[in-house]
């Protein structure tokens, strides 16, 4: 990724955050990639890191209409996604007819052939080693995750081989943040 698309993606994320009323801590953390895959048009999460413990972590994310988020699933973590604004389209794979899983607080058999979708307000309880992609079903979505302990570096498995997840960055353009992977 070339940093002025980096830069460019945290101005429009920053510029929807604030539209919607979301101010950030001082000096967040911000994570900006496109998986590896050199299309961040088409593959590609804005992340902000603001709570940052041993026992849970708070993100919140920016996603374009129709950028997808690779499928993944963790082995360790355990997460809420919460659409904050917008609408957000999540994905699980079609070997099993349906999945469990808990939204807005209730257990719900999820059926796999098409994407469920959350509207502003609603939240989904991912559990371990639940394999998952979502992406914005709305022009963006505003996206929070809370969750037990991250390790980005160690806990994300993706189905394409060829997703890393952080991005080489290509500096053509001092950085207006700190990612990180700085």
């Amino acid at each position: 990724m070339k940093r002025s698309e980096i830069n460019a993606a945290v101005k429009e994320a920053t510029e929807a955050f604030e539209r919607h009323g979301w101010v950030l801590p001082p000096n967040p953390k911000w994570d900006v990639t496109d998986f590896g895959l050199g299309d961040f048009g088409k593959y590609g999460l804005v992340l902000v890191n603001l709570a940052e413990q041993a026992e849970y972590c708070e993100k919140i994310m920016y996603v374009r209409k129709d950028q997808i988020t690779p499928e993944h699933y963790h082995a360790s973590k355990k997460e809420d996604i919460i659409c904050r604004w917008g609408r957000l389209a999540i994905e699980f794979p079609k070997d099993k007819a349906t999945v469990n899983l808990q939204v807005n607080g209730e257990a719900r058999d999820i059926p796999t052939d098409k994407p469920l979708v959350l509207n502003a307000g609603e939240r989904i309880t991912l559990t371990r080693e639940v394999p998952h992609e979502f992406w914005a079903d709305s022009e963006y979505a505003v996206v929070g995750e809370v969750s037990t302990a991250n390790d980005d570096t160690c806990d994300n498995f993706f189905s394409n081989e060829e997703v890393g997840r952080f991005s080489e960055i290509d500096e053509d353009e001092p950085a207006i943040v700190k990612l990180v992977s700085d």
